[in-house]
């Protein structure tokens, strides 16, 4: 492993910060969905399409919602689309029961701002279980503070949609909730329908709940994770950023591309991290497709692509809007919302 200047410093201890506080309403809510997951070792409640939903539902909810929405689309603003658009990523995003748009955005840009320093919420450079998941679950005075929020978030805080699921995020929960009951409701329905038998619908709507939201959410929660954790530690180094950032094929695999994660901090602005072609982006193919139909605009391609690809006569506007959406990126400036 690269020595790199920062990969002594981790997240302050509890020593150094204080007595540990437990963030209870992080930790039981994910404790409680990681039991319920286990529900998947019931043979009664296995179905091919509860499976297959559950596959599906990873890409569907972990892709559109988390890798677009509040990853490439709010943190990074790599690319723009319309209103209705955004908020249906989001709404997409709230399914996954990843927190509000704003302390997302807010965290992944104070990461990025502070990547294995003292001040990065997820470094797994303390220790691995740290920057998979331990870090939820301790209240953090850099972090959960709404200054924070207002530092690394200021575009999305000022837009209303954004503030009014601040100020209630109990919305999240029940968002979450309602997508949970609509997928054992339709199941229920689709099982009685088939069968004509109100055991069997019942069934096959408790085996949707479990494989297509339960085990899916789990799923969705450690990828985005392995994002945080594996590639901070394994994996090769294309560019010799300033902390510890790698590129991890399998990671990139489970998650549409986001393990090329050393690519992304080297390029935090680009809507793609492919910068070889083996290096498969599946996330940046769906933006590429979402332009192509006009759903997608002001898409910030690599700066490798950026330096080379521009008309002279363009050179400068396209540089000047990468390099704006990577102070976005690293929380060095904030744009207002169009």
């Amino acid at each position: 492993m690269t020595s790199l200047p920062h990969q002594q410093a981790g997240p302050r201890t509890a020593s150094a910060a204080g007595p540990t506080l437990i963030l209870w309403a992080y930790a039981i809510p994910i404790a409680a969905i990681h039991a319920l997951a286990l529900l998947v070792l019931v043979p009664w409640l296995f179905s091919w399409s509860g499976a297959l939903l559950g596959v599906l539902g990873v890409h569907l909810f972990g892709n559109l919602g988390i890798n677009l929405g509040y990853h490439r689309l709010l943190s990074h603003r790599s690319f723009r689309t319309p209103q209705w658009l955004e908020r249906t990523f989001v709404v997409i995003a709230l399914c996954c029961l990843q927190d509000t748009p704003i302390r997302w955005v807010a965290t992944h840009r104070l990461h990025h701002n502070h990547a294995d320093g003292p001040e990065d919420p997820h470094s797994p450079l303390q220790n691995f279980l740290w920057g998979h998941m331990g870090w939820l679950f301790r209240r953090s005075p850099t972090l959960h503070d709404v200054f924070v929020y207002q530092r690394f978030a200021r575009d999305l805080m000022v837009d209303p949609f954004y503030l009014y699921l601040e100020k209630r995020p109990w919305l999240s929960g029940t968002v979450y909730l309602f997508h949970a009951l609509g997928f054992f409701l339709v199941g229920a329905a689709a099982g009685w329908l088939f069968t004509g038998s109100p055991a069997a619908g019942l069934q096959l709507g408790l085996s949707w709940l479990v494989w297509g939201v339960i085990a899916r959410t789990v799923a969705v929660w450690h990828i985005t994770w392995s994002v945080n954790s594996l590639t901070h530690l394994f994996g090769y180094r294309t560019y010799a950023t300033d902390e510890n950032s790698r590129n991890n094929w399998l990671v990139a695999l489970l998650s549409a591309g986001e393990g090329w994660h050393n690519n992304h901090h080297w390029d935090p602005a680009s809507a793609s991290v492919q910068h070889r072609w083996w290096e498969i982006d599946f996330s940046y193919y769906t933006i590429r497709t979402l332009e192509r139909v006009g759903l997608a605009r002001d898409v910030v391609r690599t700066r490798h692509v950026r330096r080379q690809a521009a008309p002279p006569a363009e050179l400068a506007t396209k540089s000047e809007l990468a390099a704006t959406a990577e102070l976005v990126a690293t929380g060095e400036v904030h744009q207002q919302q169009p």
